[in-house]
């Protein structure tokens, strides 16, 4: 088999990007860990170089649209690369079917984007030729790392580098279609068909990485343990210097762009890489494993600790970084102290009001007006104002928010527990469409108390763009929403579709904390509750987990089935109900509140049933088919429980008949 495929024209390499890494890493929500420099390049570029001076000839990089423009790397002239966008996650084994297309005649290479050292392939192809299987998992050699300066970690494990060798026979374990990952599907599928799979430990650690610490972390690693960085790196010969300003027992582990400026009072311990550029002040110290990028400014007297500044970084003087990474073009202020943490650049500043400008454009357009128009049409000269300043304001408003709409919209595309929320705009218009006449008897005083809640929403959106909380921005889209609506219309008309505005925020999703806290004891609770019912009902049933075993099937009880998707859409079910039905408040409220455990109702009546199916059926397609149509038939039943409701209260709340208003009018009078 080593033979067959020791002409590399027949590897095909397939990266794999991922997706962003939204709220958890900042650095990772706005630059794919792909594209994280390395002396100056992106880690994803070096593997391709890597690959090419390998004899490699064609590669394939899967990613998902938002996570890695085309545009932003620069492909080696010796790889065919081709850019495979995968709208919606397939998983790593969906990514090497999409990848193969109509080759089955290739070996499969799976390499992750994010990796700093990559392995030699005569090595991989060897280790999967001895290992005599159709799938060979490659591992990380156990090593040490340094978590503070002083104090090491020795890992006494290897560690999954993501790297996989494959032979063409794997697909047949792949569905068509769908998600399926290597570790959690594929390899499970091919033991339980009686294929073997491999495990093979690396020479050296390759330095795979996911956020920030990680790589950190494998930065460390690989400057303290690769002899010629210079050569390894791809260094300038001018950038190779003998550090003259460090101490004498670390003088070869200092590189130096001959550009750089290094003030002679500057001391350089450890292996640290300069780059062009770059000045450090006056009493500085640098302690390695450290790389400075391309013109960076380091300030007097600060300090700083094993870590990574990326290009056009400024630190002040005075400042001490341990253990950090800091964005492109981020500033430290003088006399801050950093430790373990990732610095992002600054956003940028508020947009200058928008309100001022769209006041003169619409003064100068209505002044273009008044000589075509008639002089009856003249007379409303004020309300043509009113109306061109309403439209330049609400173009002015996509788009100052137009990215952040269009995440939205790929959010309710690709996310089944908030793709409810593409419904919520359309019902608005309708809920208003619904209110028009009593709309329209609102008087419109505009109020300018709507510029201070404009600015409160616009400061809302600075804290999620500087923090990186993507949630943030997304509300202050609402309270945007709001904030004109009272400034163009008045506190009357606001009063009137205030309801109609909070509806508005179930189209946005949870934020990512809220859903994680969230997400686990909901699949418990799903798992244990259809448990219950069919145990109620006399089934013999055992719980092991999330799974729930009857008779002699197994149901698992997936992330995806615990009930969110259920609650976000019944969420916005009853919403849709409470504005549109005429009912008293304290009615309305009762059928919000229901509409949590009616729910979760729903959703375990849901599982209990499909695992009672699950008992009779067999084969993956009617599986799939009855699990999917068991989701849309609960609805129905939802819809049911609400109309129940309302009539269970409207029998419990009667209004008087005509003769008892007159008794008890009566009554009062005496």
């Amino acid at each position: 088999m080593y033979k067959e495929f020791v002409n590399k024209q027949n590897v095909k390499v397939i990266i794999l990007i991922g997706h962003r890494d939204f709220g958890r890493c900042p650095l990772g929500t706005h630059l794919p860990a792909a594209l994280w420099p390395v002396a100056g390049k992106p880690v994803l570029e070096r593997l391709l170089i890597s690959l090419a001076d390998q004899g490699i000839k064609q590669a394939t990089i899967c990613s998902s649209g938002d996570s890695l423009p085309a545009e932003s790397i620069q492909p080696d002239s010796r790889l065919r690369v081709n850019f495979l966008d995968e709208p919606l996650p397939v998983g790593t084994a969906g990514c090497i079917r999409d990848a193969a297309g109509d080759q089955t005649d290739a070996l499969f290479l799976v390499l992750p984007a994010a990796i700093i050292s990559p392995p030699k392939i005569d090595v991989l192809l060897e280790a999967h030729h001895n290992g005599k299987s159709d799938l060979t998992v490659m591992l990380n050699p156990p090593y040490v790392w340094r978590i503070n300066p002083g104090q090491e970690n020795e890992q006494l494990t290897g560690q999954a580098s993501g790297i996989y060798v494959c032979n063409p026979a794997i697909l047949q374990h792949i569905p068509k279609e769908g998600y399926f990952d290597i570790k959690e599907g594929l390899i499970p599928e091919m033991l339980r068909c009686g294929k073997s799979v491999h495990a093979a430990v690396l020479p050296h650690n390759v330095g795979n990485f996911r956020d920030w610490r990680e790589y950190l972390d494998t930065i460390s690693n690989y400057l303290e343990n690769t002899p010629n960085l210079d050569v390894d790196l791809k260094l300038p010969s001018s950038a190779v210097s003998s550090g003259p300003n460090c101490k004498p027992p670390d003088r070869q582990m200092v590189w130096a762009a001959a550009n750089s400026k290094i003030d002679k009072d500057v001391r350089i311990y450890g292996p640290t890489i300069i780059m062009e550029g770059a000045v450090i002040s006056n009493g500085a110290v640098i302690i390695g494993p450290t790389i400075i990028g391309n013109n960076v400014t380091i300030g007097e007297n600060s300090v700083v600790v094993n870590s990574v500044i990326w290009d056009g970084a400024k630190i002040g003087p005075n400042c001490e970084l341990q253990r950090c990474v800091i964005d492109y073009s981020a500033v430290v202020r003088g006399g801050t102290i950093i430790q373990e943490k990732a610095i992002p650049s600054r956003p940028p500043g508020i947009i200058e009001s928008l309100a001022k400008s769209a006041v003169k454009i619409a003064e100068s357009q209505t002044n273009k007006l008044q000589a075509r128009l008639p002089d009856r049409v003249l007379s409303n000269k004020k309300n043509i104002l009113k109306f061109v300043a309403a439209g330049l304001v609400l173009s002015a408003f996509l788009w100052s928010y137009w990215p952040g709409i269009t995440d939205l919209w790929k959010i309710w595309q690709r996310n089944d527990e908030y793709s409810s929320g593409l419904l919520v705009p359309f019902l608005t218009v309708y809920i208003l469409w619904s209110r028009r006449h009593d709309i329209a008897q609102c008087r419109v005083r505009p109020c300018v108390w709507g510029i201070f809640a404009f600015l409160g929403a616009q400061a809302i959106r600075l804290f999620g763009l500087f923090f990186m909380y993507s949630s943030a921005e997304r509300l202050s889209i609402v309270l945007s929403i709001a904030a004109l609506v009272l400034l163009l219309f008045g506190w009357p008309l606001f009063r009137k579709v205030s309801t109609v505005l909070l509806f508005l925020c179930l189209m946005l999703p949870w934020p990512n904390r809220v859903q994680t806290a969230v997400a686990i004891p909901l699949q418990r609770w799903a798992t244990s509750s259809a448990v219950f019912c069919l145990e109620t009902i006399g089934y013999e049933v055992t719980q092991e987990g999330n799974i729930i075993h009857i008779g002699q099937a197994s149901v698992a009880v997936a992330e995806a089935c615990n009930g969110l998707r259920m609650v976000t859409a019944f969420f916005v079910i009853s919403g849709l109900v409470v504005l549109l039905v005429r009912r008293a408040w304290w009615e309305k409220l009762v059928i919000l509140a229901s509409s949590l455990p009616i729910a979760l109702l729903c959703n375990t009546t849901r599982l209990a049933i499909t695992a009672l199916v699950f008992t009779v059926i067999s084969g993956e397609q009617w599986e799939k088919i009855f699990h999917d149509f068991g989701g849309y038939a609960m609805m129905p039943l939802a819809l049911a429980a609400v109309v129940g409701e309302l009539w269970i209260l409207a029998k419990l709340t009667t209004a008087p008949t005509k003769q008892e208003v007159i008794i008890i009018t009566r009554q009062k009078t005496d």
